[in-house]
């Protein structure tokens, strides 16, 4: 049996035990092969910490894995193109099994992954391969972009609907979902440290902040559908 065939059966078991379950969303946040996942629940007056893990999505041993935009500027376009896709295809195995690891680990407790939130870099669209090795600051955007498309799959490979949004505006964002309330949920999201423990980081911090809005902005559209 294939591994995606493994997910899907995997995932209509979930879809058979969903009944009861407490809703729950993820907020990622990511950088040059790791990133943070949170996986929180609740509202915005009583948010908990369900999950969170530190997650890294490349082969240590790979040569140029954790920059790979950067490892293949010197390289011939089509030796770059293959490294590049080396480097997705044992990305995508890692995010995929971290993903599905921590949704193992919240099921277990009884909680329902039904949305994610991911904090983007500009947002922009990426020009071409040699376009983009040809400029420095295209080079950063598109490793950024690389390693957060990776996730991105992983979660919808999964059945869960991802939210994108730039991380400039998450307090303008959390502003207009909370209100006058919004100061409040910050610092309640930053005293959720003496719950979950150290570390209780900014990745984690922002990721848990951005899982919160989407969960707030989305409740309808994410709701399990009736059984």
């Amino acid at each position: 049996m294939s591994d995606l065939s493994k997910i899907r059966l995997n995932l209509k078991a979930m879809e058979v035990s969903s009944v009861g379950r407490k809703k729950a969303v993820f907020g990622v946040r990511m950088h040059s092969g790791w990133g943070v996942v949170v996986c929180i629940s609740g509202n915005s007056v009583a948010p908990k910490v369900v999950d969170r893990r530190r997650v890294v999505i490349i082969e240590p041993a790979m040569e140029g894995a954790k920059q790979p935009y950067h490892f293949v500027k010197s390289l011939r376009l089509e030796e770059a193109e293959r490294h590049l896709q080396k480097c997705a295809a044992a990305s995508q195995r890692l995010a995929m099994q971290a993903i599905r690891e921590m949704l193992d680990a919240v099921s277990a407790r009884n909680y329902r992954v039904v949305g994610c939130a991911m904090l983007l870099a500009s947002g922009r669209v990426l020009p071409s391969l040699s376009k983009i090795l040809a400029s420095h600051a295209l080079v950063h955007t598109a490793e950024g972009e690389f390693f957060r498309k990776i996730v991105r799959k992983a979660c919808e490979h999964c059945g869960i609907s991802v939210v994108g949004f730039r991380e400039r505006e998450l307090d303008e964002r959390a502003n207009a979902t909370f209100g006058k309330a919004a100061a409040r949920v910050r610092e309640h999201i930053s005293s959720l440290g003496k719950t979950v423990g150290s570390p209780w980081t900014q990745d984690e911090k922002t990721a848990a902040l951005a899982g919160l809005i989407v969960s707030e902005t989305n409740a309808a559209r994410l709701a399990p559908p009736p059984l």
